[in-house]
């Protein structure tokens, strides 16, 4: 009877030599390649160089390896089926492959050049793992380090030195997992406009038909995503719904944060967390957003994150208790100090100072999260049979772009603040009116189904909520036009003294009007924020 034999060709070459050690205690012969042969003999084992199977030199760079029919019949090969053929081809089976791939991500990642990135494209290692997943009856396929104790205890735990049937069909799965996950990686990078336009594609002012001017935001025609689950979760949003976070392979967000104190995140935890980086991080300046429900109570800018804080808290302290809270900026002591004494479900922000950390792990359920980037160019909202895909919503005139309709114009006060309140509205769910004053929202209207209707909670809550009227004197900003001249009438009903929005209401002439007679300043930015 033929030796058995494993195939080694690892890039992460963690636990490797343990692991080729537990192989030829079982009784393997170990062929492999390049350094992975040269790692395996400095370690004292013998290794079969995979040209020496193949009869051809590695070639090309290492392009070129393992794409041979002596190693992939090897692996392919049917036991039960092609014993005659291998012998008449002189074929020898090959029975458990232990490949991982090159690291094309962390080569994206690191900002490495085109050429490089190019250079970390495993050919070989797909072909080798897909291919022994897909013979998985006959040959067991190893693609990670953490599988290497299982693998190695179920071979010394058998007569022969060999893998289980149902361990061989789990291994096969986490391979056609990965492959899966990397072809999605590399597909994304050369999907990716800015890798199009510098080196994937020929020079179009070089073309004689170069794309029609409207294909510059044109969505890929395929997308294609793989998440491998992280970890279960309690319950969904409803303690009778199972549910599961899930990450991808890009290495960022929110998915792939760090959880430095407190209690496992939640379903709920991490919709409301990823609703307050996205109203807080997009802000030049220091800014903080206070999240409830998926909805702001407060978001604020100030000369630093305590200040910040500060200021979105007094939006609305009543509905900040066991809110979510979002700064943009490194969380100091100071800010953690004045957090300490309010109940907060987590606090997300992309670093934690040392003494703060000290500070927010006094409060056990207090979950800290450090999160690197946000930026995700699509926003996929899944529907049943399918999903809607659309690029972020990442657009921010300012002032300078927009049409004065009323009123006078904005002095440098007034524009910083109709400046915040429009970007601060792009995470207020429709229909959304936001007021702001002094660089802090002071009321908030949102989800509602009409928009005099958001208007007047915004105007309502920004004065009962602290027995003042603070609504006088504030800016808005309105998400979408005004249908109807009612909901600005409310505004100025209430004493708001500038309104930003998009126009495009065919009463968009009443509505600047009575503007205009109330003494209001309006600008149009033509540009809406709807966000559902």
């Amino acid at each position: 009877m033929l030796a058995k034999r494993a195939l080694i060709s690892v890039s992460d070459k963690t636990g490797i030599t343990e692991f080729a050690q537990a192989l030829t205690g079982a009784g393997y012969e170990l062929v492999s390649t390049g350094s992975t042969a040269g790692v395996l003999e400095s370690a004292g084992l013998d290794v079969t160089p995979v040209e020496a199977v193949t009869g051809f030199p590695e070639s090309f760079d290492g392009r070129v390896k393992t794409l041979h029919p002596h190693i992939h019949g090897g692996i392919l090969a049917r036991r039960d089926a092609h014993g005659e053929q291998m012998a008449e081809l002189g074929i020898e089976p090959i029975d458990i492959v232990v490949v991982n791939l090159y690291p094309f991500a962390e080569a994206v990642e690191s900002g490495a050049s085109h050429a490089e990135c190019i250079e970390q494209i495993d050919i070989g290692g797909p072909a080798l793992i897909r291919g022994a997943a897909k013979n998985y009856r006959d040959v067991a396929v190893v693609t990670d380090p953490d599988q290497y104790e299982q693998v190695a205890a179920e071979l010394a735990a058998s007569a022969d030195g060999t893998v289980s049937d149902g361990l061989r069909a789990e291994l096969a799965a986490a391979a056609f997992a990965l492959t899966a996950s990397y072809d999605e990686q590399i597909a994304r990078w050369f999907a990716d406009r800015a890798v199009a336009d510098s080196e994937a594609v020929a020079d179009s002012e070089a073309a004689e038909d170069g794309p029609a001017a409207d294909d510059e935001c044109a969505l890929p025609q395929t997308v294609t995503a793989t998440w491998q689950k992280a970890r279960d979760l309690r319950y969904g949003e409803n303690p009778h719904q199972p549910a599961a976070l899930y990450r991808d392979a890009s290495g960022v967000g929110l998915a792939h944060a760090e959880l430095l104190g407190g209690k496992p995140m939640s379903f709920n935890n991490y919709q409301d967390t990823q609703a307050a980086i996205d109203a807080a991080f997009d802000h030049p300046q220091p800014a903080v957003a206070i999240i409830k429900h998926a909805n702001p109570c407060g978001v604020a800018i100030g000369a630093n994150v305590r200040e910040a804080h500060e200021r979105a808290h007094a939006c609305d302290p009543v509905s900040a208790y066991g809110g979510v809270v979002a700064a943009n900026r490194t969380v100091t002591a100071e800010l953690a100090e004045q957090l300490a004494p309010i109940f907060t479900e987590v606090v997300v922000a992309p670093s934690f100072a040392d003494d703060a950390l000290a500070i927010l792990r006094t409060k056990k359920n207090l979950r800290i999260v450090q999160t690197g980037p946000n930026y995700e160019r699509y926003g996929i909202v899944p529907i049943s049979g399918g999903a809607l895909i659309q690029e972020r919503d990442m657009a921010y005139a300012n002032l300078d772009e927009w049409d004065l309709v009323a009123g006078e114009p904005a002095d440098a006060a007034m524009r910083a603040d109709l400046e915040f309140a429009w970007r601060a509205v792009r995470s207020v769910k429709s229909n959304a009116i936001l007021l702001a004053d002094g660089g802090a929202t002071v009321g908030i209207g949102m989800g509602q189904v009409s928009r005099v209707d958001a208007c007047l909670l915004a105007a309502m809550r920004a004065n009962t909520l602290t027995d003042t009227e603070r609504a006088r004197g504030s800016v808005a900003a309105s998400d979408a036009f005004f249908p109807f001249p009612d909901g600005v009438k409310a505004l100025a009903d209430y004493g708001v003294r500038a309104v930003v929005q998009p126009g495009g209401s065919i009463r968009d002439g009443e509505v600047i009007a009575l503007a205009q007679e109330a003494g209001m300043t309006m600008y149009l930015t033509h540009t809406r924020h709807f966000a559902h």
